[in-house]
């Protein structure tokens, strides 16, 4: 109660006083579509690129033909209203989002396909530079678990501001499938081809954020050494990630005899 509040203990000090009336937050961003500004037209931008996928699970899977187990990826903006953005890159409210949703039976052991997919991203990321010694595992359990997983284990970076979470491998099961069919009356199954087995398949979900991503590969890629006796600092990145792995460039273009041996170097490349 409004009374109450002034007792209740800061969790930063511990004592009373300090702390606020109860807020409200939203954290999405809402807007409106069409000319109207009323109930009617109120959007939400999206805040995981996750549910597009869920939402056209059925049409994928009729369409292309896929069977069970099958992954679709995306990759897009997602925008979340952060109440305390920071960090640079870290924690935006605009940001640039990979998702996988691997779509498996659910007699399949998703604990194992979960490992394996663990283990996916984490080679993938020592793959595009990162330094493993910076990386770790966080094992999601009790409060810490979304509602929506059965497990979720994130892979952690080392920053320079501390530990944080890199990328998270969660294990969904059908609950996004479920939550939208409720919602919709359609049902998304999935029949097996060839037999009458029908059953909603459970998600696996590795999801990566790409600006964090990109942040964790300048803080590998940051080195100091000495040349001449003058130290400098230097961005060591793996040609892996070079939109131009090579560039050949004469000094000086008004003479022929040097362009046309850049020319030549290029052809070779």
């Amino acid at each position: 109660t409004p009374e109450e509040i002034p007792l209740v203990p800061s969790p930063a000090n511990g004592e009373p006083g300090h702390l606020t009336g109860a807020r409200s937050f939203n954290l999405m961003f809402n807007t409106n579509i069409g000319p109207y500004d009323d109930s009617s037209s109120v959007s939400y931008l999206r805040p995981e690129t996750a549910q597009g996928i869920f939402v056209n699970f059925k049409n994928v899977a009729t369409v292309s033909r896929m069977k069970v187990p099958f992954g679709v990826a995306q990759i897009g903006k997602a925008f979340r209203n952060e109440i305390t953005p920071r960090q640079f890159l870290f924690r935006s409210r605009e940001f640039e989002q990979m998702e996988i949703e691997y779509f498996i039976d659910p007699k399949d052991d998703y604990k194992q396909v979960q490992e394996e997919w663990i283990m996916e991203m984490w080679n993938f990321l020592k793959a595009v530079g990162l330094r493993e010694e910076l990386l770790g595992r966080v094992i999601h359990q009790g409060d810490k678990l979304a509602h929506y997983a059965r497990a979720c284990t994130d892979i952690v970076f080392r920053y320079p501001f501390g530990e944080q979470e890199l990328l998270g491998v969660a294990a969904r099961g059908e609950y996004d499938l479920q939550q939208h069919t409720k919602a919709s009356g359609e049902t998304l199954d999935y029949q097996v081809p060839g037999e009458k087995t029908r059953f909603v398949p459970h998600v696996i979900e590795p999801s990566l954020g790409v600006d964090r991503l990109f942040l964790a590969l300048m803080c590998s890629a940051y080195d100091e050494d000495e040349v001449g006796g003058e130290a400098r600092s230097v961005l060591r990145f793996p040609a892996c990630v070079s939109p131009i792995t090579l560039g050949v460039m004469p000094l000086l273009k008004n003479q022929e005899a040097h362009v046309k041996k850049a020319k030549e170097l290029a052809n070779l490349c």
